[in-house]
């Protein structure tokens, strides 16, 4: 091409005749277009740092079905490697904990005024009085319902105002990226500018939660501690324990205007995050200062499952959780055994052939709860028949399942890969934030022998 015929030369060629106006608007559409150009080279090269540092970063895919414990695995990853950040956060967590202590008020009293339970009387009102033979202790409970009212309300706006949810579950969910800690108050590189009126209403209506909170304590743990209430959850066969987010055996410390969130509290604290999210740890600890790693969450409902495949072939290694809860269905299919699903998931995760040069690491989850629901007197073999008459003890239950597993892993496994397996309670932070720095060497040992590098 003749250098005349250049479509950037000829803009900008001086034209015969030009006037001295038409000569200062060439040469500022000129300076534009040169400005234009190198952000152009900028951005591109700080794409191209960005894929440099993502190559020589740790990248880890969490899987897991719906509340198998993969953010309470991503909080002890936080507190391990990034612990000033995790103190930076502490503050937006004493709202989400306060909201789950109301959520699990709200799902107690709904318990307690289902139609379908034996207790419905407890919460409504007899036709005459004195009808009901415990009139005077109906009345009780529902003085405290009415007076925990306002608190109810109170969440409902809340959670509008911070979170655009508010459904008949009032669990606290938040879209993948929607940065929804900054709407609570955190300040981040990207996160700099916020509306001042915004978070003024937003710091008024924190303000009325924590106060109304705090002159409810008395009434929320005498409906929570109520020996009648106790025995309607245990006809229903329900325990609140087991829910993530639980926290009314804490209700007066949390309830106390003076409450400051512990770590254990915030691993506990339950925020359901609907997509995928991408977190970028940069590790603080003198060893490992500078290391970077990006751990992707994915929503872990059914439906979700699909979205997961993208992210195979990026990653250096899995952490499947698989909580060893037997007796539990998945909360959006009742039909479905959630240790059965959590089976049924692994298969598919082993055979794929993405996977094939993937370390998979699983996290036999909840160890406490398993603990807890056997020490109840509750039979595997009665929800798994194949289990028979073996012994009904954590020891055995958890041999019994992790065999099965990795027989899964062993039979469909694309190629040999060794079985490498933890048994966890996510949220107790000392054994498991130990447990994820043990696991964060071993993935970068396991790349350097990939790599011929040891």
């Amino acid at each position: 091409m003749e250098l005349s015929e250049n479509p950037f030369i000829v803009a900008f060629k001086v034209p015969a005749n030009e006037t001295e106006e038409e000569r200062v608007h060439r040469a500022r559409a000129f300076q534009d277009a040169q400005r234009v150009s190198r952000q152009i080279d900028e951005n591109l090269q700080e794409t191209k740092r960005n894929l440099d540092r993502r190559k020589r970063a740790i990248r880890i895919l969490l899987l897991g079905q719906a509340e198998s414990g993969k953010s309470a695995v991503l909080k002890n990853f936080q507190l391990a490697f990034t612990p000033h950040q995790f103190q930076k956060e502490r503050d937006l967590w004493k709202t989400i904990i306060q909201l789950n202590l109301i959520s699990s008020v709200r799902t107690l009293l709904n318990i307690l005024n289902d139609v379908d339970s034996n207790v419905q009387s407890l919460l409504t009102p007899p036709r005459t009085p004195g009808s009901h033979p415990n009139s005077s202790y109906s009345n009780k409970l529902r003085r405290i319902h009415l007076g925990l009212s306002p608190l109810l309300s109170l969440e409902n706006d809340l959670n509008r105002m911070f979170f655009a949810t508010g459904g008949p579950s009032h669990e606290i969910c938040v879209p993948a990226g929607s940065r929804w800690k900054s709407k609570l108050g955190f300040r981040d590189s990207a996160s700099v500018h916020q509306d001042l009126k915004l978070t003024n209403a937003q710091n008024a209506i924190k303000s009325n939660l924590i106060q109304l909170l705090e002159a409810s304590k008395d009434d929320i743990d005498s409906l929570w501690r109520d020996a009648d209430v106790q025995r309607a959850l245990g006809e229903r066969e329900v325990d609140l324990r087991d829910t993530p987010g639980f926290f009314l055996d804490d209700v007066e410390r949390i309830a106390s205007a003076s409450y400051c969130p512990t770590d254990s509290d915030i691993v506990r604290a339950r925020v359901r995050t609907d997509g995928v999210e991408e977190h970028h740890l940069v590790a603080e600890s003198i060893r490992l200062k500078g290391n970077e790693f990006f751990i992707t969450d994915v929503s872990g409902a059914r439906s979700s499952r699909h979205s997961w495949i993208p992210f195979f072939d990026d990653s250096h290694a899995i952490l499947f959780l698989a909580p060893l809860v037997f007796n539990q269905m998945l909360e959006e299919d009742p039909r479905v055994n959630r240790l059965e699903d959590s089976l049924l998931l692994w298969k598919e995760i082993c055979s794929n052939v993405l996977l094939a040069n993937c370390n998979i690491i699983i996290f036999f989850n909840k160890m406490d709860i398993l603990r807890r629901i056997l020490e109840s007197g509750v039979e595997v073999r009665k929800f798994v028949p194949s289990y028979g008459n073996a012994p009904n003890e954590v020891e055995s239950v958890t041999k019994y399942f992790k065999d099965r597993f990795k027989t899964y892993h062993k039979k469909l496994s694309p190629k040999p890969r060794s079985f490498i397996s933890h048994e966890t309670s996510a949220i107790d932070i000392h054994s498991t934030t130990a447990l994820v720095v043990t696991v964060h060497d071993g993935i970068i040992r396991d790349n350097l022998e990939k790599s011929d590098m040891i």
